[in-house]
Order: structure tokens, then sequence, then C-alpha cells
């Protein structure tokens, strides 16, 4: 993930993000490694987009809020199609990170969270090119989401 910090509570990472039931979940990767592909997926799913290629970061009250750089508001690179309007939202509080990466472990050990402005997020690594991937995303959700009901 690569990050720019322009002050100690906000953050601007080269990542896509979408809402899930009103969810942020941000998808970090590599160039070309189907972060806007995944997203897509997501929102043929019924997913909302946030940002595609830049994500704006703010902590606010405890929470990570999801923004998308004004420039890029409302696009989506869809590749073989190019940029393309899309539906998007604002101030959507980040829930969980997706790391991508091919061939991720099989059977995670230990739960994965990452440490993003002093605030611990849960994350999963998954491959965007596998047909599941946007399935997974959403179990990884649920999972998260009864994980800290049950808490």
């Amino acid at each position: 993930m690569t990050n720019r910090a322009d002050q100690n509570d906000q953050l601007i990472t080269h990542a896509t993000a979408v809402a899930i039931a009103g969810a942020g979940v941000m998808i970090c990767g590599k160039s070309g490694s189907g972060k806007s592909d995944l997203a897509l997926r997501l929102i043929d799913r019924g997913a909302i987009l946030i940002s595609d290629d830049y994500v704006d970061i703010r902590r606010s009250n405890g929470n990570l809020l999801l923004n998308p750089p004004a420039n890029l508001a409302g696009k989506l690179e869809v590749r073989s199609l190019g940029i393309l309007g899309c539906e998007h939202v604002s101030g959507v509080p980040l829930k969980m990170v997706i790391n991508l990466k091919e061939n991720p472990d099989r059977f995670p050990l230990d739960k994965q969270v990452m440490i993003l402005l002093g605030i611990n997020i849960s994350f999963c690594t998954l491959d965007a090119m596998e047909s599941s991937a946007a399935i997974k995303a959403e179990l990884a959700l649920q999972r998260l989401s009864q994980d800290i009901a049950s808490q």
C-alpha cells in the first residue's frame, strides 16, 4: 500500500474503496493487481463505489472515514473500456482492508490486523483474479461483523 500522509489524521493512499451495506472496504495492491476489477465485481453484487485508484482516509472520532479525492469522485477505471462514471458515496467508515496478492495463504494462522492512522483495522488477503474473490470479500466482512457482535 503506497501512502501519502498529509497530516496526523489524514492519509491519501493508492487503493480502491467500496461500501458494502454501509461498511467501507478498502482494496489495496500493486498496480495491475485487480483492485478496480474486484471493485467492479463487488459493485455488480450491490456495493457502491467510494473511490478508485486513490482513497482519502480521515480519522474522526475514533473512526476512519473513506472519501474520494475530488478529481476522482464517481470515476471507475474499467480496463478495455476506459474511465466510466459511477454512482459513489463519501464519508463511509472503514471496516476492513483487502490486501491483494497472488497465491495468498490457504489458512491464515492469526487474526489479521493492521494499524492505520493509529486505529486497528482487520484485513484479509485475497487473489483478485479468482472468480470467487468478490464472494470471499463479502464473507470476510460478514465474519468480521459476526466477530464484533459476539464480543
